[in-house]
């Protein structure tokens, strides 16, 4: 039995946006009793289409997904990679039935029963590991460059200058180019580990450090509003949106005895 209990919670704001194209959410499958699927997809072009359509298809792939007894780190990664190559496919044919090319960045995390977490992501949208306070991991775009200098040989220096080219953005719903898939995960999980999902509207205006005393002093709800009030106050007007789902494993709380006074039956 896992020694900790899961506190989660999700927060959006519009920023300084017109409209929210950010989509979040926390899910539990319908196969898949005690585990938690929590997803964060940001409509970088198109509106919040693709956003929606990544939330939608992942729903519907976690009620599907039947883990048995035990489900290893290959079989819950290729649960996240499925969902992310089946919004790309989705959100590219009705991409081409409106004459529109909506696009969206893609973070998840996948947290099992049996104490293991995987996550993945593409493009801009980010997820954070801590440890008590501590930064321990976050996803980024290396594994993206190594890809891109092996599968399309470019120079190093190319590579790194992606984001500035239309024909390499890594994106869901982009029809020049199927997305890669970045995977990471943790075995393991203990009270004290906490995870951040968020978008570049939040985890551009801090640092790890920030981030991770924000999570580890307050619960989710009141960490997710400490963290978009202090955006609100560095963006100076120019905030875009932002959003995140928290993820905290606490220690359970301790049995209580019941001192209850009751009547005593009379013996018979």
């Amino acid at each position: 039995m896992n020694q900790y209990k899961i506190e989660a919670g999700t927060a959006q704001h519009i920023g300084n946006r017109p409209q929210q194209n950010n989509r979040v959410a926390l899910l539990t499958g319908a196969r898949a009793p005690g585990y938690l699927l929590a997803v964060l997809a940001d409509g970088v072009a198109g509106g919040s289409t693709a956003a929606e359509q990544a939330l939608h298809t992942a729903k519907q792939l976690f009620d599907e997904f039947k883990p048995g007894e035990f489900a290893s780190v290959e079989r819950l990664a290729t649960l996240l990679r499925d969902i992310v190559h089946e919004t790309h496919v989705v959100v590219k044919m009705n991409g081409l039935a409106t004459q529109t090319e909506p696009h969206a960045t893609f973070a998840a995390l996948l947290i099992s029963p049996s104490g293991q977490a995987v996550w993945a992501h593409v493009g801009e949208s980010r997820v954070y590991r801590f440890q008590q306070a501590e930064c321990k991991s976050r996803t980024s775009d290396a594994t993206y460059i190594d890809h891109l200098v092996d599968s399309d040989k470019l120079p190093a220096e190319s590579a790194r200058n992606h984001r500035h080219s239309k024909l390499l953005i890594n994106v869901l719903g982009n029809s020049r180019k199927e997305p890669f898939v970045a995977i990471g995960n943790h075995a393991d999980l203990a009270a004290g580990d906490a995870f951040l999902l968020c978008s570049d509207g939040l985890w551009h205006f801090f640092t790890d450090a920030e981030l991770g005393a924000a999570l580890s002093k307050n619960a989710p709800r009141q960490a997710a509003e400490l963290l978009i009030n202090k955006a609100g106050e560095r963006a100076l007007g120019k905030g875009g949106n932002c959003s995140m789902a928290i993820v905290k494993l606490v220690k359970p709380p301790k049995d209580v005895p019941n001192y209850t006074v009751q009547k005593m039956g009379r013996a018979v």
